[in-house]
């Protein structure tokens, strides 16, 4: 499959769907809880706590929203930059899609939070880890799937 093809059937509709779900997500339990309010799904080990989280992955670097939004936005460009302007860019074909599209999703997504609400919507909560959202869950795996797809196969 040819690199333009892979973006147009991989590329789009996953950042598509991503971002939608995203967005759907976030507005349905910015809607549905109050700030810090939380429900437990399995009781001590997923819970949905809606968390406004003014700092990056972890909650570090509070209320330096302007810079987040600039960081977002250059992450955006760029994946974007890697994979449509330049598709003959080195990298394996469609793992590199598939990470550069969760990539883009997951930054759009926050970006579009920091924009609207200077902050960003959290709400997955797994009681041992940071609340999250989807857009963060795509950003991590995306990363991971890059990482792995820049392991040469002789490492493997």
């Amino acid at each position: 499959m040819k690199r333009t093809h892979e973006i147009f059937f991989i590329a789009i509709p996953l950042v598509s769907l991503v971002v939608c779900a995203d967005r759907l997500s976030k507005l349905f339990f910015l809607n549905t809880l109050s700030l810090g309010e939380s429900i437990p799904v399995i009781r001590n080990i997923f819970h949905f706590t809606l968390v406004h989280n003014t700092g990056i992955a972890f909650g570090l670097f509070k209320d330096q929203g302007f810079i987040f939004i600039g960081v977002s936005l250059a992450s955006v460009l760029f994946f974007s930059w890697m994979l449509f302007v330049h598709p003959q860019s080195p990298l394996p074909g469609r793992l590199s899609v598939v990470s550069f599209s969760l990539i883009i999703s997951g930054a759009i997504g926050n970006l579009i939070d920091r924009l609207q609400y200077g902050f960003v919507i959290d709400f997955i909560d797994l009681r041992i880890w940071p609340v999250f959202n989807i857009a963060d869950s795509a950003i991590t795996i995306g990363a991971c799937v890059f990482i792995l797809t820049c392991i040469p196969s002789s490492a493997k």
